[in-house]
């Protein structure tokens, strides 16, 4: 399961000693849960995010890591890669079998779930701790720190059982120590330095405005609407001049279909204030060229002015014409053939 995905490599994979410039911490983890339905019945889900894109996924059913960008294997060859993949489906079994045998003695009582986090990150190419946690039940069970497992306050009793336990196993403590601290960097490196043409990849977003339902009498919901920037970070503020408008409401951040993503963002305001607002938008992919909208272009009652002073021109266009008429042929009326 990918909870051993890291301690494996630091077992197999010599890792790599490629640079990349980075200029925003880029994060490694591993989220991966495992549901003990019974002794003979377990199912497991996981997936490996480079930030927040999704890099790898274990497929618990057919028992294989799928690597989801041609990159995702970094420069590790494949021999290399063949070997981890074989370490792993053998140990796969251990594991399991293990979990069982020290269910009873740990109180873990069918059905249970674990979850687990692990990873790394690293800042401008280097490398901060690791870290791993597991939790139990949806509630923190204990984590790794300092080369030793740590119980958390909300595990109790079976906390503090499980970390005796692991704690004793002095060979699988140094691996996931090696792994957290060397392995996971290093791969993060190498996964960057292949795949870094997509990565490191920026699109300029696109943004506009519009009006949302309103609050309440006399008030108008402002909607700035961002869309289709990479990478995430992205900075969105109602504006009045060089002021922030403190009632600025972002809403939720979506993932495009693209992997761009989209933002909105909000402010009720009272209909006589809206004048003079702006919405302002930094993303890294515009430099210093901010985007600003201005409330006052988008306004519709700069088109209802010039849709009046259209429908007036037609009619007066159309009461010249009748008159014209009128002078040169008289009133209209139907000519009926003579008899």
């Amino acid at each position: 399961m990918l909870f051993l995905f890291l301690p494996l490599l630091a077992a197999l994979l010599p890792g790599s000693d490629n640079k990349v410039g980075l200029e925003e911490p880029v994060s490694l983890h591993v989220i991966q849960t495992s549901y003990f339905y019974n002794r003979s019945w377990v199912q497991n889900l996981g997936s490996a995010w480079l930030g927040d894109l999704e890099t790898h996924r274990w497929e618990g059913v057919s028992g294989t890591i799928v690597y989801l960008w041609p990159w995702s294997k970094g420069n590790f060859s494949n021999k290399e890669l063949t070997e981890f993949e074989t370490f792993f489906h053998s140990h796969f079994g251990r594991y399991i079998t293990e979990v069982h045998n020290f269910a009873k003695q740990l109180k873990y009582e069918y059905p249970f779930v674990f979850q687990y986090a692990t990873g790394c990150e690293l800042h401008s190419g280097k490398a901060s701790a690791g870290f791993l946690r597991k939790a139990y039940q949806g509630t923190d069970l204990l984590s790794f720190q300092n080369k030793s497992w740590v119980p958390s306050p909300q595990g109790g009793s079976r906390a503090k059982a499980t970390c005796r336990l692991l704690n004793s196993l002095v060979g699988l403590t140094e691996i996931v120590h090696r792994a957290l601290s060397y392995t996971c960097p290093r791969f993060l490196l190498s996964v960057l330095d292949a795949g870094k043409a997509d990565i490191q990849q920026k699109v300029k977003p696109e943004a506009w405005l519009s009006s949302g339902p309103s609050p309440g009498p006399g008030r108008l919901l402002l909607v700035c609407h961002v869309s289709g920037f990479y990478p995430k970070p992205v900075w969105v503020m109602w504006m009045r001049g060089d002021q922030e408008q403190p009632r600025t409401q972002p809403r939720d951040l979506l993932p495009n279909a693209d992997r761009t993503w989209y933002l909105r963002v909000t402010l009720d305001v009272a209909a006589g204030e809206a004048s003079g607002l702006s919405c302002r938008v930094k993303h890294s992919s515009l430099g210093d060229q901010d985007i600003i909208l201005y409330w006052d272009h988008h306004s519709p009652a700069g088109f209802i002015f010039l849709a009046v002073i259209m429908l007036v021109a037609l009619l007066a266009g159309l009461a010249f014409w009748f008159r014209k008429y009128w002078i040169h042929h008289g009133p209209l009326r139907t000519r009926l053939p003579l008899q």
